[in-house]
């Protein structure tokens, strides 16, 4: 055994031996000297400052994966855009203010926007400054540490040489890859009051999401409204034809969902708040204390029995000054109109419900209400731009019928295309006429079903796992066409509800996926699984 570990050996030492071995060790610790060089460089020497607005803005550049640009408005919090694939990671600190730029634009308001007109150029220059100085840096110190290491001329030629190739490489697949409209669709994390001074009027943003340099400037012009305005945090006024809603779901009993929800409505100028239920637990009479805060929101309150609500909850937000219950039937606000019914089962514990027999023939009973509200808006003259059902099961028959499905229940949240219900063909029936050709090219209406988190973090069941359920919401951006142009998904979690991330999403910058109307989450409609309590 002996001899054959010996024989190993000599036979490993004789290829560590050979030349060609001795030149890859060599060059492999050029190679690594050399990225070692350049990380060191990067993260030391990469910076840079610019003026941008009445800021001056500290620009670094460090290595990174994903890519994308982080912008830091302290006190206010920061954006997040995806503005580019790694391996480089931008971020701009915008917390140093110019005093003399300042001064100029608390002295002349149109300054304002002087300074959002030219934020384009400081950017651009600033970023081409920075890419020249990390290029520079990471260079010079693969130069230093080779030079240290090796002590050999070609080595330390060798090592900047790769010190550049990785450099200008990483640069350019960022360059490459850059994607302009990202400032459109940015990620908030901060205070919530600052969100929407910040980030700005989405129903522009929607409308105008390819412009980038427009966008930009808006940016740059809100924080230096926030900095130099001293009464209050002004927002841009936002255009008179655009309807803003808030999607809230899943209360259960939360009594902080209130604050949050009255301070987006304020905050976000909303028109109307819209619930899909579950706004309580059990559905019993001492809950009904609960919804008497929906009087104080000063806005309509639009609302649809959850699977938790019992007839008795429904009554009690009904009896709200400025509730509107919707049962099977529609309400408009601002053009908008919203049709919407409640869920059919009242299942407040679903450990106590039987089990769902597979073979039973009868129709599910959340296909059935879906399909009776959709039987209800085709016969309707008015035109229904949304939808509210609880349950995403009862979504399916709504296919087709409206642009927008709004639900929750599944304490998730998931935004999906419908598919195109097919039409079904009866072999007793008498032939179908052909369809002219105007109806032939039209398209079908395409259904979005949106489903809301828990805006009470699931209630007492979210805090049975290791970390609380966020609380989730989402301001809705309709035109006056009914459309939905945009929407914010706003989430609060960590240890205070002031802390925020919201992520604005433009419809139509990215297609959406299409789900199968008969599953949702392994979930066949009209089967609700047995569990405990902790299950929606």
């Amino acid at each position: 055994m002996n001899e054959k570990i010996s024989v190993a050996a000599a036979a490993v030492r004789r290829t560590w031996a050979r030349p060609w071995v001795h030149r890859l060790r060599i060059w492999a610790a050029v190679l690594a000297v050399s990225l070692i060089g350049v990380f060191v460089g990067t993260m030391l020497f990469a910076q840079s400052k610019v003026a941008v607005g009445p800021f001056l803005a500290d620009m670094s550049i460090s290595p990174s994966i994903k890519g994308g640009t982080e912008v830091d408005i302290p006190p206010l919090g920061s954006l997040h855009l995806d503005s580019h694939d790694g391996p480089i990671h931008l971020k701009v600190d915008l917390g140093a203010l110019d005093q003399e730029r300042t001064e100029a634009l608390i002295d002349d308001p149109t300054a304002i926007s002087a300074a959002g007109q030219s934020a384009v150029d400081d950017v651009t220059k600033g970023v081409l400054q920075l890419g020249l100085r990390a290029m520079g840096a990471a260079i010079v110190c693969a130069l230093i540490l080779s030079a240290l290491i090796f002590r050999n001329i070609r080595r330390v030629a060798a090592a900047g040489i790769l010190a550049l190739v990785v450099t200008g490489g990483s640069l350019a697949l960022a360059a490459g890859t850059i994607r302009p409209d990202s400032i459109s669709e940015p990620r908030y994390e901060g205070l919530l009051v600052n969100a929407p001074a910040v980030v700005g009027d989405a129903r522009r943003i929607a409308d105008n999401y390819g412009r980038y340099s427009d966008q930009l400037q808006q940016l740059v012009s809100n924080v230096s409204r926030i900095y130099t305005t001293v009464s209050a945090l002004p927002v841009f006024d936002p255009a008179g034809n655009t309807t803003r809603l808030l999607h809230v779901s899943d209360l259960h009993l939360n009594p902080s969902s209130w604050g949050v929800i009255e301070t987006v409505v304020k905050q976000w100028d909303i028109d109307a708040v819209v619930d899909t239920g579950d706004i309580v637990d059990w559905g019993s009479g001492a809950e009904t204390s609960y919804v008497n805060a929906i009087g104080q929101l000063g806005v309509p309150y639009i609302y649809v029995r959850g699977n938790h609500d019992s007839l008795a909850i429904q009554a009690a937000v009904a009896r709200q000054k400025n509730a509107k219950v919707l049962d099977n039937s529609m309400v408009t606000v601002n053009g908008l109109t919203i049709a919407g019914i409640g869920d059919p089962e009242f299942t407040p514990d679903k450990s106590e419900k039987p089990a769902a027999d597979a073979d039973d023939p009868a129709p599910s009973p959340l296909l059935a209400s879906g399909e009776e509200l959709a039987t209800t808006i085709r016969e309707s003259k008015t035109k229904v731009g949304m939808a509210m059902v609880h349950d995403p099961a009862m979504a399916p028959p709504l296919s087709g019928v409206v642009p927008l499905v709004l639900a929750g229940h599944l304490h998730e949240r998931e935004v999906r295309t419908l598919d195109v219900p097919l039409p079904e063909a009866s072999p007793s029936a008498a032939p179908t006429p052909a369809p002219s050709a105007s109806a032939a090219t039209q398209p079908p209406m395409e259904t979005r079903l949106m489903v809301q988190g828990s805006t009470g973090g699931a209630g007492l069941r979210g805090l049975e796992d290791d970390e609380p359920t966020p609380l989730m919401m989402s301001v809705l951006y309709f035109d006056e066409n009914q459309t939905l142009k945009a929407y914010d998904d706003i989430q609060l979690g960590g240890t205070g509800e002031q802390n925020v991330t919201m992520q604005r999403k433009v419809i139509g910058t990215e297609p959406e996926p299409t789900t199968n109307p008969s599953v949702f989450n392994g979930v066949t409609p009209g089967i609700r699984p047995n569990g405990p309590p902790p299950s929606r």
